[in-house]
């Protein structure tokens, strides 16, 4: 009951019908009070709540509101979190998966500890990590590389969100697009949002080929002066070795007939 106040005196639940001293509930206070049930359990605050609640007293449809904020808000990544062992963790990356490595992927976020064991947000980087400790690379500078390179990824991600939810600057900013406009609208965002995955993937394969070509080519480049410098030294060698003197009581070579 303590709850069900709460909520009318926000404005999220209609009073009883009174009946004498007795205030009865109906069917439309159960399918609110599930309404509200439901959206607690998404995470929404009773202020959001009751904005949502305003918004569809005022015309707005109820679901096509909450696409909007999925076609916004919702992950892009449809891998879903693994849970493992700390033994399947170990078989994975052998010795390398030290406790100082552990602690450090749980501070990024790669790894979160339930109890004995870990969850992994994306378990396909967490094997593409450990294929890439397994050629060599050690785990410590991965995991550092992933933190160094984190801020640049935060920044070309709010980069794209930017564009995506610029579909809505055409509103006012404290208010819902129309009734009318939210199903074009959050269509649109649907389709926008894989496009600019696309756009940073392939910045991404750009920027990865310019970095390995700048590395490889002043590598080559280096190896290739060593070699000029040693072929040219090496006639040198040759003149001296030959011109130098014999040893005295040295036999001189013939000279052949």
């Amino acid at each position: 009951m303590r709850n069900v106040r709460a909520y009318q005196d926000r404005g999220l639940l209609a009073p009883p019908e009174k009946r004498g001293r007795v205030g009865v509930y109906d069917d439309t206070h159960v399918s609110r009070l599930k309404l509200i049930n439901h959206l607690l359990a998404r995470g929404y605050t009773l202020a959001n709540i009751q904005d949502l609640i305003k918004a569809v007293d005022e015309g707005h449809d109820l679901r096509s509101i909450l696409g909007l904020e999925t076609a916004i808000g919702s992950r892009c990544s449809r891998e879903r979190p693994k849970k493992y062992s700390l033994i399947e963790l170990l078989q994975m990356f052998g010795d390398k998966a030290s406790p100082g490595a552990l602690a450090k992927a749980v501070d990024l976020g790669l790894l979160e500890r339930d109890g004995l064991s870990f969850v992994a947000s994306s378990p396909a980087a967490l094997s593409a990590g450990a294929t890439m400790a397994h050629e060599g690379i050690p785990l410590a500078d991965l995991l550092d590389a992933v933190r160094i390179s984190r801020p640049h990824f935060n920044a070309v991600a709010k980069a794209m969100v930017d564009l995506v939810v610029r579909q809505l600057d055409r509103y006012e900013a404290d208010a819902l697009p129309p009734p009318a406009d939210v199903p074009t609208l959050v269509e649109a965002i649907w389709r926008v949002r894989p496009l600019t995955m696309v756009l940073v993937e392939t910045e991404m394969n750009r920027a990865l080929e310019e970095a390995s070509g700048d590395y490889l080519g002043d590598r080559v480049a280096a190896i290739m002066e060593k070699l000029q410098s040693a072929h040219a030294a090496a006639p040198a060698d040759s003149f001296k070795a030959r011109s130098a003197p014999h040893p005295a009581g040295a036999a001189k070579p013939k000279a052949k007939k």
